[in-house]
């Protein structure tokens, strides 16, 4: 068998997929790619995540002798320089190891994450095996998944991962809706500046993200189906109204006083971002200081709550209140 070479790009299209963890490699985002020699005479170019490549079978080596790493972004070479300098080979194993692929994978799957809330520290396990296609009893339209008491979608066509992120409450801040309609089409748009200011967030090049709680959909034991249908449908008809592709997270946890208080997922916890960052968003790193949270649960008298502006706290980063954003 031939050595494996290597060689790294920005995704052509949204069609493949990284053979470590199965996830959608988006459009433009960072991959690296081993390609071998068929027998049959052809290459064959096996894909990864930057973050997702098995580095104990395919050792990095020198990086300035992969192929297309001289035309990646500053930020990326100095994340496959600290991928090289933790492994310890620099010449490539011939031959493919099974077993350590999947020990690598293994190790992927089940990295921790950490936030803090309130002076404790959140640990959870991010295990992608346990990404299902259904929430509990409830089945997801195609491009939905879900994880633990976390649904999110798939890569949205043209979505973009990058460092800067802009990020966004769902229920009162982009879209009016109300605890006594239900439905998919029970929403309305919170403010008609929205669909201009996304395309222009999108057109400046940064990812949107939106970050929603819906716990009915945890609560409505013997109603799920009807409430994840009328949750994510909102969602899929906003996106479509918008024209702009979005990152979805929705925690379905039921949250304090609830029976699971401590659901890591369901803001004020930082779970929905901690997934995002390390998970989805293709090894690349969030540039804190350009990215920027909107939400309108800010801890005002007549808000709801102060879920929001506390999520944006245990983040880091920068916090608006809808009507500053979309009408300032």
């Amino acid at each position: 068998m031939t050595t494996p070479k290597l060689l790294v790009e920005y995704a052509k299209s949204n069609r493949s997929s990284c053979k470590i963890c199965s996830m959608n490699i988006a459009v433009g985002s960072p991959r690296l790619g081993v390609s071998t020699k068929d027998p049959r005479g052809f290459d064959i170019v096996k894909w990864h995540h930057l973050t997702c490549h098995p580095t104990k079978s395919h050792g990095l080596g020198a990086l300035e002798e992969i192929k297309g790493f001289s035309s990646l972004k500053s930020s990326e070479q100095d994340l496959l320089r600290n991928l090289a300098a933790k492994t310890s080979s620099s010449q490539f194993i011939s031959g493919v190891n099974r077993e350590e692929i999947e020990a690598d994978a293994l190790e992927l799957k089940k990295r921790k994450l950490f936030g803090a809330e309130n002076g404790k520290k959140l640990e959870l396990n991010f295990c992608l095996s346990n990404v299902k296609s259904k929430y509990k009893d409830a089945s997801l339209p195609p491009n939905w998944k879900a994880f633990d008491t976390l649904i999110f979608n798939d890569c949205e066509e043209g979505l973009h991962d990058t460092g800067r992120i802009a990020a966004f409450d769902f229920d009162g801040c982009l879209a009016n809706t109300s605890v006594k309609r239900i439905g998919a089409d029970a929403w309305s748009l919170m403010y008609p500046s929205i669909p201009g200011k996304l395309q222009e967030l999108y057109r400046g090049g940064h990812k949107l993200v939106i970050f929603t709680n819906e716990s009915n959909i945890e609560r409505w034991k013997n109603k799920r189906q009807h409430a994840v249908d009328s949750k994510i449908g909102r969602l899929d008809s906003f996106i479509k109204l918008v024209k702009v592709p979005i990152q979805v997270f929705i925690a379905c946890g039921l949250g304090s006083k609830k029976v699971d208080p401590d659901d890591p997922f369901r803001k004020p916890m930082p779970g929905m971002w901690r997934i995002m960052a390390d998970h989805f968003n293709s090894g690349i790193s969030i540039d804190m200081n350009q990215s920027f949270y909107v939400g309108d649960a800010a801890g005002r008298p007549d808000d709801h709550s102060d879920a929001d502006i506390k999520f944006a706290q245990a983040i880091g980063v920068k916090f608006f209140v809808p009507e500053e954003y979309f009408i300032a």
